[in-house]
């Protein structure tokens, strides 16, 4: 291990399917070095996933559901730095992005709020903890997502001509990359990752994931519906932008179902290959449209698991399609490494965001501080 700082991130993503933990050196190109999911408390789970629902957000289950989390964080940072052999002084930060329960960007005014209190962790780890990273992008006029690609930059930038990473969590989002250092990093939301898939699999088979797109793959893709969902205004929006589980969930899919003629009249293995085909379908249609000169695109997140969608997003994109393991990098520990890189700048003072990509007046440093013991 270097002398690098050393620093710690942690996400409970869109998909709300584990909490990530990362260690990172913050060299000049970053390095992780060790990266772990761990499985949430299926009582926790449930309530951040209710929480992402309108109309099951009241202030106990939220205020709870903070706390929680935020508990559940810290116990987690201590226990895998136990497994390192790190001591808590070895830490300069961890960088906590939490949960995000309502994204709005495009309300009046728009907001974001993500929970996982971080004074709890910062008071259980007696690490230096940033958290609050998105609301001061949207204050600046920002979508304050996604915040990711300045660090797919530093990881990935020198791939050769125009390069696409892609990150396949709940919800799909693409940096572009370019080799002239002039050139601003673009990206944004391109729409649902594995979050619609997960809920339907849920939903039908009462398990929180379809593995390796299994059950997709025992279904008929109907193109009816999938021509419906592609309707969506979302999916035409010129980037900046940025969307969640709040726009795109089950109710959304009902919608697509009725406009489409099939209201009670499917099969769920059938709609489960249409919700893949439409991950796959928004996401090349998307680099198509923003990023047609893309020499490669790297695929980060759970989706690069699933083989289904993978051969699917394969099948769709001129460009060859690979996993972030071909570049070096654990695409399992990617998002939540991004966040101790967060973390490092917001204690260095350096803004974080990219105005290209949220939209934000200028560049601003993200992060609100929680001082360690």
């Amino acid at each position: 291990m270097s002398d690098a700082p050393l620093y710690v991130g942690v996400i409970s993503g869109t998909s709300v399917d584990g909490l990530d933990i990362a260690l990172l050196a913050d060299e000049r190109r970053p390095r992780i070095i060790r990266g772990e999911t761990i499985a949430l408390p299926n009582t926790l789970r449930v309530a951040l996933l209710e929480l992402g629902q309108p109309g099951l957000d009241d202030l106990d289950r939220l205020g709870h559901a903070d706390a929680l989390l935020g508990d559940f964080i810290g116990r987690s940072v201590l226990a895998f730095l136990d497994r390192l052999a790190l001591t808590p002084d070895a830490i300069a930060a961890i960088g906590s992005h939490g949960q995000t329960v309502r994204h709005r960007p495009t309300h009046m005014p728009p907001f974001t709020l993500q929970i996982g209190d971080p004074n709890r962790i910062a008071e259980l780890t007696g690490i230096t903890t940033v958290a609050d990273f998105r609301r001061r992008d949207v204050a600046a006029g920002g979508q304050g997502a996604p915040l990711v690609p300045p660090f797919h930059r530093a990881l990935f930038a020198g791939a050769g001509g125009e390069h696409v990473v892609l990150n396949i969590g709940g919800i799909s989002n693409i940096t572009i990359l370019s080799d002239d250092a002039q050139a601003p990093t673009r990206g944004f939301d391109t729409g649902p990752g594995n979050g619609l898939m997960d809920a339907w699999t849920q939903k039908h088979l009462g398990i929180p994931f379809d593995t390796n797109g299994a059950w997709a793959s025992t279904g008929q893709c109907n193109s009816a519906l999938l021509a419906h969902c592609l309707e969506d205004p979302y999916f035409e929006l010129p980037p900046p932008k940025s969307t969640g589980r709040e726009y795109f969930n089950l109710a959304w899919l009902d919608a697509c179902c009725q406009r489409s003629g099939l209201a009670g009249a499917h099969q769920p293995q059938d709609v489960q290959a249409t919700l893949l085909a439409l991950t796959a379908s928004s996401v090349a249609n998307a680099i198509a449209r923003w990023a047609p000169e893309a020499r490669a695109v790297t695929v980060c997140g759970g989706g690069r698991r699933n083989s289904s969608l993978m051969r699917a997003l394969s099948e769709r994109i001129a460009s060859p399609v690979q996993t972030s393991e071909s570049s070096g990098v654990d695409g399992d520990s990617l998002e939540a490494a991004a966040f101790a890189w967060l973390a490092a700048r917001c204690l260095r003072g350096d803004p974080a965001n990219e105005p290209a990509v949220t939209g934000a007046l200028g560049p601003r440093v993200l992060g609100a501080i929680h001082p360690g013991r």
